[in-house]
């Protein structure tokens, strides 16, 4: 089985788990890591609840009609473990809310169709929460370092945004890994960044040899 799609996803998930989803992943993503409750106590500290603030798609955007959990494919990078909590207006919890992301490769590339990677949905599990593993986005030149992302629910998309980090640690990710140009020519920054909003940073950790990124998005029902 190939795998489940997100047009299927959002024609009849219904009550269906992010547990039945994965088990209908395709082989590329044989161990996708699920969220459990353990992870969505790492999201306590988020923001008090308010509309998570719309900003532009940007030309890099399709659907690539896939869910999985690992959009790495072959880009090297440093691995990012994306936590994304999905809330409504009354802070409440969103499941099997899809959520489709999709940014640069360390080299500040997009994959253009037929390549897909770094690009992919997940479910929201019942708190609300859908994980990915990726790597830690590069740069080019114009824009601060970020990760697309859209939230469909009841088919219909609700919220499209870009997702931000701090820079000084991202300077420390470059320096670190040769799969990244350094960080000497870079010319995005967050503070000259015509689109960038502080409060769509991401609270970021190093976990092990990898990184882990979490924020919560609000957002109304359609």
């Amino acid at each position: 089985m190939r795998g489940l799609s997100r047009r299927q996803a959002l024609a009849g998930l219904g009550t269906v788990s992010l547990g039945a989803v994965i088990a209908a992943c395709s082989d590329d993503d044989p161990e996708p890591r699920a969220t459990n409750e353990s992870t969505a106590t790492e999201f306590d500290g988020a923001r008090t609840c308010a509309q998570t603030a719309e900003q532009t798609e940007g030309p890099f955007y399709f659907d690539v009609d896939e869910i999985r959990s690992d959009i790495r494919e072959d880009r090297d990078g440093s691995e990012l473990r994306l936590g994304i909590r999905v809330r409504d207006a009354a802070c409440e919890p969103l499941p099997d809310a899809v959520v489709d992301i999709w940014h640069c490769d360390a080299e500040g590339s997009y994959s253009a169709e037929p390549d897909t990677y770094l690009r992919g949905a997940q479910v929201t599990n019942r708190d609300g929460v859908a994980e990915f593993t990726t790597i830690y986005p590069g740069w080019y030149p114009g824009r601060t370092i970020h990760i697309h992302a859209k939230v469909h629910l009841d088919r219909t998309t609700v919220l499209t945004t870009q997702l931000y980090f701090d820079d000084a640690f991202s300077a420390r990710v470059f320096t670190r890994d040769e799969a990244y140009p350094g960080e000497s020519n870079r010319d995005g920054f967050n503070a000259s960044d015509g689109i960038y909003d502080e409060r769509l940073e991401l609270t970021l950790a190093e976990e092990g040899e990898a990184y882990r990124g979490r924020i919560t998005l609000d957002v109304a029902r359609a």
